[in-house]
């Protein structure tokens, strides 16, 4: 599993770094080192990589850009200590910026699960499978799917079924199960447990007529009722009753063939939403959209291209395609899944390969977890950013969650502490008379924040960054500010 370096497991080695998220498979593991990732292969699993390097489905993969880019190395040019027991070393590209399951859309982890499917349903006829179903074995190129794990792949075992259907199922079906028929958002059941949605918790779920419905019987009913049955038998007695009883190779196709059109038909059409219409009803003229536009575009154009530009509830895009054509790339956060959902799509039909989209809860990014709370690292520790976009994002948190003007100014800032006094936070502030505040002010007790007002927004802002330009949007209740942290 990659991951950025932001919150590593020193090792010996100079500069060198174990990733916190990739230990679970003892055969191989991840390293970062001098800007480098790096994985370490055991021999057996060196064998595997110097066969499956040899096939003509792994190399087609691989120029279709469908696996993450991969090559062999000299263990002599890289870091002192990285080779240590490891027969072998491979260099994988840069994934842009990690992201988890649970920050994706319905629509991304149904194409991350077709993805799996589809390297799967070209591995196994070329005598290969994986080891594992795992979704946080896929990342993004913006709107992209790259299956990341490398590791994952070995040679089939005639005779024995694919060992990641459980993972995949836990990981990957099983929430589009849940959203696309129950229309319950699945990124809180990923959040809450690594390894996903147990079979017993769904069998629950879907009781009664429910258990009709499209793939729940098979994958859900009868997997539950199997694990049941084979709970004390071991793993290696039900393999060698499989091969007796005539599994085949084929069948595991047709298993991976059927789970691909359970895939393909599962959808999520969301109920009406007031931030899917946002763009049409919060309020901005014309000519407030074409200011705020510019001010935004020369904004991130005086910032010397930077590498991550981070859009902080970027709604339908709108801000975050302004971004990427200035920087190298960019994270764009929506805390509403339909809207996040739609973005993806449509980012997916455009090819776009700079933008990422994920959902979150502004007011509650996601914590690190996992194995000692670091094998899935933090939404902060990750995203260290270079450009910071809060755009009609602020008041929704002091206000609508209650989250003081401070705390709000040094979240924001917070994002930029790599990139020092060259970074840059573009904030819009909306004034207590603008009819969203006072939409929002009027859910809440009068009085209970006489602090919100543009002075003291200026003057907290000052006092933490250099205010390189203000403008008042034409329709007199909204400002942007451009900002540099002080140094």
């Amino acid at each position: 599993m990659l991951m950025p370096p932001s919150v590593p497991t020193a090792v010996s080695g100079r500069g060198l770094a174990a990733d916190p998220g990739s230990f679970r498979d003892p055969t191989t593991r991840v390293f970062h080192a001098d800007g480098q990732v790096l994985r370490g292969l055991d021999p057996r699993a060196a064998a595997d990589w110097r066969a499956l390097a040899a096939t003509e489905f792994f190399s087609r993969l691989l120029a279709e850009g469908k696996v993450c880019g991969t090559e062999i190395v000299d263990p002599e040019s890289v870091p002192a200590g990285t080779a240590g027991r490891w027969a072998a070393l491979l260099r994988h590209e840069r994934i842009p910026f990690v992201s988890y399951p649970y920050e994706w859309s319905f629509a991304m982890l149904r194409d991350a699960a077709l993805l799996h499917l589809e390297l799967l349903q070209a591995a196994v006829p070329a005598g290969f499978t994986t080891k594992d179903g795992s979704a946080y074995n896929l990342q993004w190129r913006g709107s992209e799917p790259v299956f990341i794990d490398v590791g994952s792949f070995e040679p089939a075992r005639e005779g024995e079924p694919w060992a990641g259907y459980r993972q995949f199922c836990q990981t990957l079906l099983y929430p589009l199960l849940v959203q696309a028929h129950l229309g319950l958002d699945f990124q809180p059941w990923l959040r809450s447990r690594i390894d996903g949605l147990e079979p017993g918790q769904m069998r629950r779920l879907f009781g009664g007529i429910r258990r009709f419905r499209t793939g729940v019987l098979t994958h859900v009913h009868l997997h539950d009722s199997l694990q049941v049955r084979y709970a004390d038998a071991g793993t290696g007695a039900v393999r060698a009753q499989l091969r007796d009883a005539g599994f085949s190779r084929d069948l595991v196709l047709a298993m991976l063939r059927g789970l691909d059109r359970l895939v393909r038909r599962l959808d999520w059409r969301p109920p009406p939403s007031h931030w899917i219409e946002y763009r049409d009803t919060c309020g901005y003229t014309p000519a407030d959209r074409a200011a705020k536009e510019r001010f935004v575009g020369a904004a991130l154009a005086e910032a010397g291209r930077p590498n991550l530009v981070l859009d902080l509830g970027a709604n339908d895009g709108t801000y975050a395609r302004i971004a990427a054509r200035h920087a190298g790339y960019v994270v764009a956060v929506e805390g509403d899944p339909a809207v996040a959902d739609q973005l993806y799509r449509r980012l997916r039909a455009e090819g776009e390969r700079r933008i990422l989209p994920l959902v979150m809860d502004l007011a509650d990014p996601s914590p690190g977890g996992g194995w000692r709370g670091v094998e899935r690292g933090s939404f902060a520790a990750r995203a260290q950013a270079d450009a910071v976009l809060a755009l009609a994002v602020l008041h929704h948190l002091a206000i609508g969650r209650n989250v003081p003007l401070p705390e709000v100014l040094d979240w924001l800032l917070g994002f930029l502490g790599a990139a020092g006094p060259v970074g840059r936070l573009v904030v819009e502030f909306v004034h207590p008379d603008d009819p969203m505040t006072v939409r929002l002010l009027a859910n809440k007790p009068a009085g209970l924040f006489p602090d919100y007002r543009r002075d003291e927004f200026e003057r907290l802002l000052g006092e933490r960054c250099r205010i390189l330009r203000r403008l008042p949007l034409p329709s007199g209740t909204r400002t942007l500010y451009l900002g540099v942290p002080r140094g």
